[in-house]
């Protein structure tokens, strides 16, 4: 059974119960201070215990998905059978390859035509040498024969560190956020590419470059946006693609869109941070090479750099988040061509109850600055 099983989380309850309720019972009866006695009240303690925060751990797991299986709680790398599509006329490029198919959890979700369609593919980096998994959220206007011949703006979505593709469906909900936005007239229609920027695990990348290592920027400023186009029936100009993440995520996604502004038209960072984080889970990433940390800080490169074009959209909170001032630093150093938006909220903290209530006006945000031609 899954990590996520609500099947596991129930049993682990049930015995953090059962222990307890043990416990009760027989206490009176290792109440002597024989070794044996003893020895049985700190096993029922123990038991209890551990039972108790096993089930507390499960429960927040299940409710923020910090971690989508038992491989990712242990570290552990899965590995993907790859199988070709090569008869029904789907993704089935040399760069990416469809591995399955999921129904989106919105109404008619069983029909593309009303749901849409959610793949789950393999995308293999040319020029990075990265392959990554990816969902790949089809709106239904995608399969509609009114819309046969057109293009539809793309849009990356990333998790934070060490997160899972899987958050993105389950636990911020972005293709069913979307199809209401749709619905509701507030946005047009996007194919979403959901992943983790995490594409070398379990080793954090911070979507960078890495001196003969991983070279995960270019593999999202140019191999994710090249494989995808060549799958899929999307625009190759940046105004055609945007991006957005969370946390980590959201740090990528903002220096993605500034360092490529030819390829990302608009950038949305929720609780985003603007400088490469350094330490364990990061290794060294410059090598030593301070001009590759001071590109990866992303208030040098608005301070140094000449301007670029683009839009971003940064998000925090006045009471919770912890980069409310770096945040409004941001906004300040960004100069035109560029433009920026913010949202503010009240209060919220870095969850993803906060970044729930962002991510429908991000969607808006985005729609509105991409186009499908």
């Amino acid at each position: 059974m899954g990590l996520t099983s609500k099947v596991v989380l129930a049993v682990v309850a049930a015995s953090a119960v059962a222990l307890f309720a043990a416990t009760v019972w027989l206490w009176p009866r290792l109440a002597r201070r024989s070794a044996a006695a003893v020895t049985g009240r700190v096993g029922l303690l123990l038991a209890t215990q551990l039972m108790l925060f096993a089930s507390v751990g499960l429960a927040a797991n299940n409710a923020f998905l910090f971690y989508g299986s038992w491989a990712d709680l242990f570290g552990q790398k899965q590995e993907l059978g790859v199988v070709s599509d090569h008869t029904d006329g789907g993704p089935g490029s040399r760069n990416m390859t469809r591995i399955g198919t999921q129904r989106p959890d919105v109404p008619g979700g069983g029909v593309p035509t009303a749901g849409g369609r959610i793949d789950k593919v393999v995308v293999s980096g040319r020029l990075s040498g990265i392959e990554s998994p990816a969902y790949v959220y089809l709106p239904p206007e995608y399969f509609r024969s009114e819309y046969a011949k057109r293009t539809f703006p793309a849009v990356v979505v990333l998790t934070g560190y060490p997160g899972t593709a899987e958050n993105l469906l389950k636990g911020l909900r972005y293709p069913q956020t979307a199809h209401e936005r749709v619905k509701a007239g507030k946005a047009q229609p996007m194919i979403l590419v959901m992943l983790r920027p995490t594409v070398a695990p379990p080793r954090d990348t911070e979507c960078v470059d890495i001196p003969k290592g991983p070279q995960t920027e270019t593999f999202f400023a140019k191999d994710l946006p090249e494989a995808i186009s060549q799958s899929y029936r999307v625009g190759k100009q940046a105004r055609n693609w945007g991006i957005i993440g969370n946390s980590t995520g959201g740090y990528c996604a903002l220096k993605i869109g500034l360092h490529h502004p030819d390829r990302y038209a608009a950038s949305a960072g929720l609780s985003a941070y603007y400088k490469a984080a350094e330490d364990p889970t990061t290794g060294d990433l410059f090598h030593g090479r301070q001009e590759l940390r001071d590109r990866a800080d992303l208030m040098w490169t608005l301070e140094n750099r000449p301007p670029s074009g683009g839009s971003f959209l940064v998000t925090t909170s006045r009471q919770g988040e912890g980069n409310l001032r770096s945040t409004m630093r941001f906004i300040d150093k960004v100069k035109a061509p560029a433009q920026v938006s913010s949202i503010v909220l009240d209060s919220g903290g870095h969850n993803f109850t906060t970044w729930r209530r962002e991510i429908p006006p991000a969607l808006e945000w985005l729609s509105g600055r991409l186009s499908a031609q």
